[in-house]
Formats: structure tokens, sequence, C-alpha cells
């Protein structure tokens, strides 16, 4: 059984100046669920937690398990480049109510793809949740190869992958090994409507933080079937995809979840706040898709 279909949100993380802002996360959550989301991907890289303290993480996770309420199933974000550390975080995530788990594949150290193997078999072994492998390479700098995925889908506790990378010819690849063995998200807005005609389940979206309607939009008529539709609802609101991305994620989407009345708050360092000409730049995106006025 998938553990979800449609729009998951990469949602941001709320801070302010004493530290997470759990009282804004929870309008972020009503907000994103209000809109048709259909699952909540907590700690992922739009959440920010390379610059969280564990203690930090778990607060996170907890939050959101409990102030969802079953509403939409949290997968919660535990990879690591160590990978004694991701297990111990998915252990944790597993036990404050997880639904499943996002796990980035290791970075800096650069495994091979029998490593890539050993790493996300010792975290499923861990666990008694469904994982679903992200592939991120342009951050990682390690790529899941297709025959790789392929592989791992063999064990029981490994169901999902989210795919971010760019090549296109990997991505059809993975959709042509993998189907029927590893339900596939896309993870990049912009590829949604691509993906879901080769038969992924959906999207893990940055988008969806600030028009949770419009990206839900894109997958029912997936859904049902009419490209036509959702290639016409995806050309519209390619500005914000863009625009969102014109600084490092999550910078332009704490800006942009600022214009909607939601306090993002400043992302951490090593992140800075959005350039004054890119903030201007996303404000007329914005008003122009009338997402805001």
């Amino acid at each position: 059984m998938s553990i979800f279909k449609g729009v998951g949100v990469a949602l941001v993380t709320p801070m302010n100046e004493k530290g997470l802002d759990l009282d804004e996360y929870g309008r972020l959550i009503d907000h994103v669920l209000a809109g048709g989301a259909t699952a909540l991907i907590v700690g992922g890289t739009t959440g920010e937690p390379a610059t969280m303290t564990q203690e930090e993480r778990i607060s996170m996770f907890r939050y959101a398990v409990k102030h969802t309420a079953g509403r939409a199933p949290v997968i919660i974000g535990t990879g690591s480049n160590n990978t004694a550390a991701a297990v111990e975080m998915s252990r944790i995530a597993e036990a404050e109510g997880a639904d499943g788990l996002l796990v980035v594949t290791p970075y800096y150290n650069k495994c091979t793809q029998n490593g890539l193997v050993a790493h996300y078999t010792a975290i499923a072994d861990a666990v008694n949740i469904p994982l679903v492998l992200y592939n991120v390479p342009t951050r990682t700098g390690v790529r899941i190869q297709p025959a790789t995925a392929l592989r791992l889908s063999e064990h029981p506790n490994i169901t999902a992958i989210k795919d971010a990378s760019e090549n296109i010819d990997d991505l059809l690849e993975m959709c042509r090994l993998c189907r029927g063995k590893l339900d596939i998200y896309s993870g990049n807005d912009s590829y949604t409507v691509f993906l879901m005609a080769l038969g992924a389940l959906g999207v893990v979206s940055v988008v969806a933080n600030v028009a949770p309607d419009r990206m839900t939009a894109i997958t029912n008529a997936c859904f049902d079937g009419d490209y036509a539709k959702a290639r016409e609802l995806a050309f519209k609101l390619d500005p914000l995809a863009k625009a969102l991305f014109c600084e490092v994620n999550p910078i332009p989407t704490k800006k942009a979840l600022e214009y909607i009345g939601i306090k993002a708050g400043k992302p951490r360092l090593p992140l800075t706040e959005l350039e004054p000409a890119h903030a201007e730049m996303l404000a007329k995106v914005m008003r122009d898709l009338g997402v805001i006025k």
C-alpha cells in the first residue's frame, strides 16, 4: 500500500530568535492540509535539519505528528552521511510516531552503489515503517542508479523513491525498471506532470508550502488522465516554481511564506535572507498568479 498519492509537502521549518517557532509550524501544517496536501515531509532539505540540534529535530518530529493528528501521513527526514546516526534518528522518528522515513543518500563520503545498498539496508533493517529513498545528486554528489533502486526495492521496508535528479534518461529508466516495485515521487515541482505520465504517484513539493491548492490541482488532473489540463496548470505555475529556486532552497520559500502571512523567519546560517532584487521579483510573480494581492 502506498504511503501517499498526490502532493507531499517538503515543509519549511519556521524559526525565530528563540529557536523553532512551533506555533507558526502548526499554522503552516494547517495551511497546506487545507490546500489539499496528502502528506507532510518533516525535516527534509527544505526544513533545514542540517543546522538544527538533535533536540530541535526531535521536538519538530514530535510536534508535527501531534499537530497533524492523523490528518495525513507524516514522513520524517532521517538521512545522514553516517549510517549509525541515520539508524539512530530513524528509530527515534519511528518512536515519535512517523508514518514513514525519507532518507537522503550519504553526502560528502560519496559511497559506491554497493555502499548505498548496505547503507539503506542497515536503516531499513532497524525500523518497521516504510522508507523512502531520496535521490538528489546535485546536493549530495551521489546518485542512486536505477538498477540500484531496483535492488533496494527487494527489502520489504523500502517502498518508494523521491527522485530529484535532473537527468531525464535516468528518470525514465527509474520509472521503467522500478514500476510495480517502488512508488516513485517527483522531487522537482517542475517535473511533476512528466513523471506522473510515466507512472509516478505524485510529488514531494516545495511550491506546495506556498500554493498547495495549485499543486493539488495539477496532480488531480494527472490522476484524472487529463494531461492537457495538467500541462496548462503546470505552465501557469512554473514562474513560481522557478522563483522559489532563484536562490538556494528554502531561502525564497521562507520569504514567500512571509508574503502570505506565515512567519517562517530567517534561514539559519550559512543560508542568508533573500536578496532584495529577488524578493521584489518573487512578490511580483506571486501577485501575477494571484497568490497575494
